[in-house]
Parts: structure tokens; C-alpha cells; sequence
């Protein structure tokens, strides 16, 4: 069974990052959470940037804030896919320094970016690494898109009422 591991710099992160554990849940897909933050326990990130492929994780969804190094820096040390979330934290520019810092990775170390405070899609990505493997996931995915398609031929209907 697939592991997902989300992590972010602080608990203020976390109602944005929730999205994520969320959808991945829905899923049934597991998922472990926790804070690890790149300027405050470096010590921490390089533990578990080094070690996540051999705890069983598949993905990494790594939600920053502000300077953001977080999902560039757990790239760096691992050898996982990692989907960065940019966060719009309140001592944010806007969320532009978050997205930048998380998107513009040099060659070598990618991380797949999602929208500024997009964990929902980051959520969903992870799913579909995952379900590229797994044909249970990738089921689950499957009726996840025609959901999404139902709900917009039903919304389109009603507006066509009015």
C-alpha cells in the first residue's frame, strides 16, 4: 500500500495543507502528516528527506510559506517525487516569494508546483503518481474526473433554466 507524506513549515499551515490529506483520504490513501521546516529544524528536514523512500512513502507533498525551501530542500536529499505547495503566509509577498522559490528549481532537482495554496490538486497529483501503479487508486481517480465532469454538465443545466 502507498504512503503519502505531507509536510509543511508550521501549523499555520496546516488548514491550507488539510485539503490535501483530505482528498488523498478520500482516496483511501494513506497519509502521514507532520512539521518539518527548513530554517527551524534542519536537522529534522535532512532526517526525513533522507530516509522517506525507505519508510515506505511514494510521494512527498511539501506545503512552504514565504522563503519556502522546504520542497526544494527535501528534493534535494530525496529520491521521491515531491509536489510543492506554496502557501500565502501572512508575512507573505502576496504569495509571489512562495511560489518562485518553490518553482524555480534548478536542473536536477525538480519539484512539481501546484498553485498558491493548492493542496487540494497537490492531493490529487500524488494520487495519480500513484495510481499510474496502483489500478485500485487509479479507479478511484477515474470516478473522481467523471464526478468533477457530472458536476459541471448539471451546473450547466441549471444555469440554462434561468
Amino acid at each position: 500500500m502507498s504512503k503519502v507524506a505531507i509536510v509543511m513549515g508550521s501549523t499555520s499551515d496546516l488548514p491550507v495543507m488539510q485539503e490535501a490529506v483530505d482528498i488523498l483520504k478520500g482516496f483511501d490513501i494513506e497519509v502521514m502528516v507532520d512539521i518539518v521546516s527548513a530554517h527551524r529544524t534542519p536537522e529534522k528536514l535532512f532526517e526525513f528527506g533522507k530516509n522517506a523512500h525507505s519508510q515506505g512513502f511514494t510521494v512527498i507533498i511539501a506545503g512552504a510559506g514565504g522563503a519556502a525551501h522546504l520542497p526544494g530542500m527535501l528534493a534535494s536529499l530525496s529520491p521521491l517525487p515531491v509536489i510543492g505547495v506554496p502557501i500565502k503566509s501572512r508575512n507573505s509577498i502576496d504569495g509571489w516569494d512562495s511560489v518562485l522559490s518553490i518553482l524555480q528549481m534548478p536542473a536536477g532537482v525538480p519539484v512539481a508546483t501546484v498553485a498558491l495554496d493548492g493542496a487540494k490538486n497537490a492531493g490529487i497529483l500524488a494520487a495519480q503518481i500513484i495510481g499510474s501503479q496502483d489500478s485500485c487508486v487509479l479507479d478511484k481517480i477515474v470516478l473522481y474526473k467523471e464526478g468533477l465532469k457530472d458536476k459541471v454538465i448539471k451546473g450547466a443545466e441549471e444555469v440554462r433554466k434561468n
